[in-house]
C-alpha cells in the first residue's frame, strides 16, 4: 500500500503566502516610524535587508508596505472567493504575486552564486547569508505556492473532496 501524499489546500497556500507578505508588511511599517531593530542603524538595516544603502523612510517604506498588504489580501481573496467573482482579476493578482516572488528568488540565487548586480561592495556578509538562508528560499517558496493557488480551478469542491474523501485500500 502506498500511502498518499498530503496535497496543500488552496486555503493553506493562501495562508502561507499572506502570512510572510503581512510579516513583511509589518517589518516595513514599523521601520517607517524611525525604528531600525534588528540593526543598530539604517545603512547597517540597509545593508543587511537590501545588500545596498538605500533610505528607510516613510516615501519609501508606506508603498511597499501598501503593496505586501495588497497582495496578502488579494491572495486571501482568491483562494476564498475561487472563480465565483472578480475570478479572473484575482488570478491575475495571485499571478503577479507569484512572478514578484519568482524575480525575488531568482535574483537571490544569482546573488548567492555571486552575481553582484545591484549590490553595494559595503553589504558586507549578514546580507549574504540572510538571502541564502531566509529571502531567496522563503521567496521561491511563495511563487510556487501563488502559481499553485493560481491555477487551482474550484476551491471549495476541491477541499471538500479532501476532506471528505474515504480512505482506500489498495
Amino acid at each position: 500500500m502506498r500511502p498518499t501524499r498530503p496535497t496543500a489546500t488552496p486555503t493553506a497556500l493562501a495562508a502561507t503566502i499572506a502570512t510572510v507578505l503581512t510579516t513583511d508588511a509589518l517589518l516595513h511599517l514599523f521601520w517607517s516610524t524611525g525604528s531600525t531593530w534588528p540593526a543598530q542603524d539604517v545603512t547597517t538595516l540597509s545593508y543587511a535587508v537590501l545588500g545596498a544603502d538605500v533610505p528607510f523612510t516613510p516615501p519609501v517604506l508606506l508603498p511597499l508596505a501598501t503593496m505586501l498588504l495588497a497582495g496578502s489580501a488579494l491572495v486571501v481573496a482568491r483562494a476564498r472567493l475561487g472563480r465565483r467573482r472578480l475570478g479572473r482579476l484575482l488570478q491575475a493578482a495571485t499571478l503577479a504575486v507569484g512572478c514578484g516572488t519568482a524575480v525575488r528568488g531568482l535574483a537571490g540565487a544569482a546573488w548567492a552564486f555571486g552575481v553582484r548586480a545591484g549590490l553595494d561592495d559595503g553589504a558586507g556578509d549578514t546580507f549574504y547569508w540572510l538571502n541564502l538562508a531566509l529571502y531567496t528560499p522563503l521567496c521561491l517558496a511563495m511563487s510556487v505556492a501563488a502559481f499553485r493557488l493560481a491555477a487551482t480551478d474550484d476551491f471549495t469542491k476541491n477541499e471538500a473532496a479532501t476532506e471528505e474523501a474515504p480512505d482506500r485500500v489498495r
